[in-house]
């Protein structure tokens, strides 16, 4: 089973909950939690596991071969990112706006844009105990977070034999990242906080999960800090709550030093649980 822990903005408690809910599991049956926030990775934070495997990653970029070109124009017509822009007889690559189609290199009658790897960023696997930490960073500067998310999946995938639990930490909001994130999970949680601005953008994660047919429910973090415009929309649109994770200054003081919370505070401890038993309910019933 594979869940996403997702949100509609950053900062509502996504790694939070995605570290000690695989933590809390781990107790009991192998995870694999992975990091696929991959511009600004923080879930390794919680954990000091040894390190059994890391690797470079690669995506695939055009070079422009000048004494091959025939200055015919098919790559920027064909290229839908404007990754390619041909002024007169020179090529200019947009490195940063490429999406590695190949369409370009395809598709030119002279062969003049061949395919090269330029290193996009890196991937690192911890392990301790029963539990695999996977983590995704992207190199400072790179713009395409999506083929790292892809390519850490798919070591994820190749290493998940016996199909145990995987727990995506995602990327926040709903562009490209999240789509990769999420688009072939079980389940999505939604992480928010009780405030309008929470309810903004808990609307547009829920517009896109819609979208996409997952599976999906609501926690709320920092409950008790605004309102419950959060719980009477999911009321209204029969959205599941099935956690509100208290506000609580010493479950600040404990992530901000980097610990696990829920051994600590045993009000965080029995939301967390709760989702746990959704978590396993909900995989019986598949």
């Amino acid at each position: 089973m594979t869940i996403a822990i997702a949100s509609g903005k950053g900062g509502t408690g996504k790694t939070t909950i995605a570290a000690n809910l695989s933590a809390l599991i781990s107790k009991t049956e192998h995870v694999f939690l992975t990091d696929l926030d991959v511009e600004e990775p923080d879930s390794g934070i919680f954990f000091s596991g040894e390190r059994v495997y890391h690797k470079d990653i690669f995506e695939m970029i055009p070079e422009w071969i000048v004494d091959k070109c025939t200055s015919c124009g098919n790559c920027q017509k064909r290229c839908n990112f404007n990754a390619i822009i041909q002024l007169k007889e020179i090529i200019l690559v947009f490195p940063e706006l490429c999406h590695s189609c190949f369409a370009c290199s395809e598709l030119c009658p002279g062969e003049a844009l061949p395919m090269y790897p330029q290193r996009i960023g890196r991937l690192v696997h911890f392990k301790k105990e029963d539990l695999d930490l996977i983590e995704g960073r992207l190199d400072i500067g790179q713009e395409q977070a999506v083929p790292l998310i892809s390519q850490t999946k798919e070591y994820v995938n190749s290493i998940n034999t016996f199909k145990e639990i995987v727990i995506y930490d995602s990327p926040p909001g709903t562009s490209c990242p999240v789509i990769e994130a999420t688009k072939e999970v079980d389940l999505v949680f939604l992480v928010t906080e009780p405030t309008p601005f929470g309810l903004h953008d808990l609307k547009l994660a829920i517009d896109t999960m819609k979208k996409m047919k997952k599976e999906f429910a609501v926690i709320i973090n920092r409950g008790g800090t605004g309102n419950d415009i959060v719980a009477n929309f999911c009321k209204k649109e029969n959205i599941p709550i099935i956690a509100k994770i208290p506000n609580q200054r010493n479950i600040a003081e404990l992530y901000s030093q980097g610990k696990l919370i829920y051994p600590h505070v045993p009000e965080f401890k029995l939301q967390l649980q709760k989702i746990e038993d959704y978590v396993l309910m909900y995989r019986q019933g598949k």
